[in-house]
């Protein structure tokens, strides 16, 4: 018997320690993945950062979602990291499938032996275009959205191309945007899929010290954004196409 919608169970590994965002970046998941709430428990780094491989166990996909708070390039502050990325190599050996937003596109960058750099100024943020590699003609996610789509895309740290053994998806200039890892249901996005303008201008606002450099330049940033519906419409496509296909 195929699986039904309201069957899906959802493992989402947050890196979120502010109270206000732990809760919206759930429902956002959770709206943008066209499935309720319930459907998802959470794991979170914050609060349990020893785990064992078993958390995996009896769900039809792991979500791995940003971090305002923490650094894939600082293990020695953040030990959550290395287990962590060890549960991502362990996905990719059960074939589970993944979907990795913003930090979690960091980490599995780490866990499959690429390399992270640090913007401390002119990093990305807003709203922004994001283009594709041929190849996402193909791709089951990104085959019917546009070259140049908007993303919402808030982040100091990156990589400028895909681990070995994955496929680059999307880019800017500066950026390896996402990627699939080479014969796993893996995906990965630096940009937020989850995020759409109004949470974008929450998260900012709550951020402001971290990302900005003042009222003036949010506000700057947030005049600048705009609506991302293809973007947010990949965690929808991730469900059908990927998690029912």
């Amino acid at each position: 018997m195929a699986k039904q919608k309201s069957d899906i169970k959802i493992l989402l590994m947050q890196i979120r320690d502010e109270t206000s965002t732990r809760r919206e970046e759930l429902e956002s998941f959770a709206q943008y993945s066209d499935l309720a709430v319930e459907q998802f428990d959470i794991l979170n780094l914050f609060d349990t950062p020893d785990f064992e491989d078993s958390v995996l166990d009896g769900y039809d996909a792991l979500y791995v979602g940003g971090s305002s708070e923490a650094s894939v390039l600082e293990p020695e502050n953040y030990p959550f990291v290395i287990p962590a990325q060890a549960l991502l190599r362990t996905a990719i050996e059960r074939k589970l499938p993944v979907f990795a937003s913003c930090f979690g596109h960091q980490l599995a960058v780490k866990a499959l032996g690429g390399d992270i750099v640090r913007d401390e100024k002119d990093f990305e943020m807003g709203t922004i275009p994001i283009y594709l590699n041929e190849c996402a003609k193909n791709d089951p996610l990104y085959r019917d959205v546009s070259d140049g789509f908007l993303a919402v895309s808030v982040h100091r740290e990156r990589t400028t191309e895909p681990p070995v053994g994955c496929t680059q998806l999307a880019y800017t200039d500066a950026c390896c945007h996402a990627f699939k890892v080479d014969d796993a249901p893996f995906w990965t996005t630096q940009f937020h899929p989850e995020v759409d303008l109004r949470v974008l201008i929450e998260r900012l606002t709550v951020f402001k010290e971290k990302y900005t450099d003042g009222d003036g330049h949010l506000q700057q940033v947030l005049d600048a954004a705009e609506e991302t519906p293809q973007s947010n419409n990949l965690l929808k496509s991730f469900v059908d196409r990927v998690l029912l296909g």
